[in-house]
């Protein structure tokens, strides 16, 4: 463990970080978006076109975090629940996935207290909620269902598309049009979390502890899930890593595979093995 923090604690802070910054963004577009007091919110009446908006910056910021600097080297997980996956995958270090974990849910929260901050307390108003994720009118059995599900599909499509070298640079397009689509169509079941973290960083700073277990459990359920029936239908050896953008020479820190999937790839493991963090 030790050594582990030693050698990647620049990937632990990243991780921190870009959830910190997906939380940021959030309460931003929600005031935004949902603030009364905003501009924005008295010129669109329509509660179905403001999520439509709000799924779209929220997938940007998801891909946008992928395509970052930060995304390119620390993986781009930002969720623990997809930590967890690579982890039962083979493909993270039990070390790694722990401060993977925990550097997530410090993120989570700081990024919530920075935005409220920044925006003097708008994202407390009842309106905004501190963008917690809550079940929607259907209740609690809905919620659970739905946030299995839609996890279920983004890893999946995570899996198939990371691990296909013609596409896989594509893999934080195809998660954030998701994360895009869910917010608009999702969202109204469960408020569309898919993560642990995001969805107690929102809980801690406003003491909303509604339902909880439901994102601490169905998102991983769904994952996990999704990882048993990819390694049944295509093996464990076709699982490359656990770096959501691959095509960049950052250093891995991850059990990889794609060291014999092409050049720019190789270069970017001797940077891993000739740098230090």
């Amino acid at each position: 463990m030790l050594n582990a923090l030693k050698q990647h604690w620049p990937e632990y802070l990243m991780e921190a970080a870009e959830l910190g910054i997906f939380m940021v963004s959030a309460c931003a577009f929600g005031v935004l978006l949902e603030h009364p007091g905003s501009p924005a919110n008295q010129a669109l009446p329509d509660p179905s076109l403001r999520r439509v908006l709000m799924g779209m910056a929220m997938g940007l910021t998801a891909a946008g975090i992928v395509y970052s600097p930060f995304g390119k080297r620390s993986g781009a997980h930002f969720n623990p629940s997809v930590t967890l996956t690579f982890w039962r995958l083979g493909k993270v270090a039990g070390a790694d996935a722990v401060f993977y974990v925990v550097a997530q849910f410090i993120g989570a929260v700081a990024g919530v207290m920075l935005a409220t901050t920044i925006l003097q307390n708008a994202p407390a108003h009842p309106s905004v909620n501190y963008v917690t994720t809550l079940p929607g009118e259907r209740g609690v059995a809905v919620a659970f269902i739905a946030e299995a599900v839609i996890t279920f599909i983004l890893m999946t499509v995570v899996l198939n598309v990371s691990n296909r070298m013609n596409i896989a640079r594509y893999t934080g397009l195809f998660a954030g049009a998701l994360v895009a689509t869910y917010i608009s169509v999702e969202a109204p079941f469960s408020g569309m979390s898919m993560n642990p973290a995001r969805t107690f960083g929102s809980a801690c700073i406003g003491r909303i502890w509604n339902s909880l277990w439901v994102y601490f459990t169905a998102p991983p359920l769904g994952m996990l899930l999704a990882a048993e029936v990819y390694l049944r239908l295509k093996g464990a050896g076709n699982v490359l890593c656990a770096k959501l953008h691959h095509h960049n020479h950052k250093r891995c820190i991850f059990k990889c595979g794609f060291t014999e999937c092409g050049a720019d790839v190789r270069a970017s493991n001797l940077e891993a093995v000739t740098t230090t963090p």
